[in-house]
């Protein structure tokens, strides 16, 4: 059975890591695709500008993809912010077999976190940048909606990226067997 897994959460929660590991922890039991937004994005908005319209383009287009990919028959994690719960429902509401992930962590952790962080795709100094006129950072200048319903909670803050992706995991492999 294939679906589509949205893993959300606050920059520098620890989604990437969390995806990255669930992955891993896949591979030889489920050939998955993960759709990293920070990557995706640069394909999308080269400059993005990060404003509302543009938010819309860009999740609209990851929803998009994301169905493509299930329809075809592959089994697809999203690691993507996505501040809107309207994005994450639209996804919902489209595509089979959808579930939504939510990476707990205060913000003052992922404050922490992406200080240090090295991701391969995230832009570097995001909660830097809220301080700039006009930022539209996720959690800080404009709101980030957390799930109202996820199927899965993880607290990064309490536990390892090692932890929470067993965690998923193991829903994944429920999933799979429905």
């Amino acid at each position: 059975m294939t679906w589509a897994l949205w893993i959300t959460g606050l920059p520098g929660s620890g989604k990437s890591a969390i995806a990255a590991k669930v992955c891993t922890l896949l591979k030889g039991k489920i050939e998955v695709k993960l759709l990293e937004l920070d990557e995706i994005r640069k394909f999308i908005t080269p400059k993005p500008s990060y404003s509302e319209q543009e938010r819309e383009i860009v999740y609209s287009s990851l929803v998009y993809m994301a169905k493509l990919l299930v329809d075809s028959g592959k089994p697809v994690i999203i690691d993507a912010t996505a501040n809107r719960r309207r994005y994450r429902e639209r996804a919902r509401d489209i595509i089979t077999n959808f579930a939504e992930v939510y990476v707990k962590c205060s913000l003052d952790t992922c404050i922490e976190r992406e200080s240090s962080r090295r991701a391969k795709h995230a832009p570097a100094g995001i909660y830097k940048t809220a301080e700039t006129e006009g930022a539209t950072v996720p959690g800080v200048n404009v709101a980030y909606e957390e799930p109202e319903n996820p199927d899965v909670v993880v607290d990064s803050e309490n536990m390892s990226v090692h932890e929470c992706a067993e965690k998923i995991v193991a829903y994944i492999m429920k999933m799979s067997r429905q």
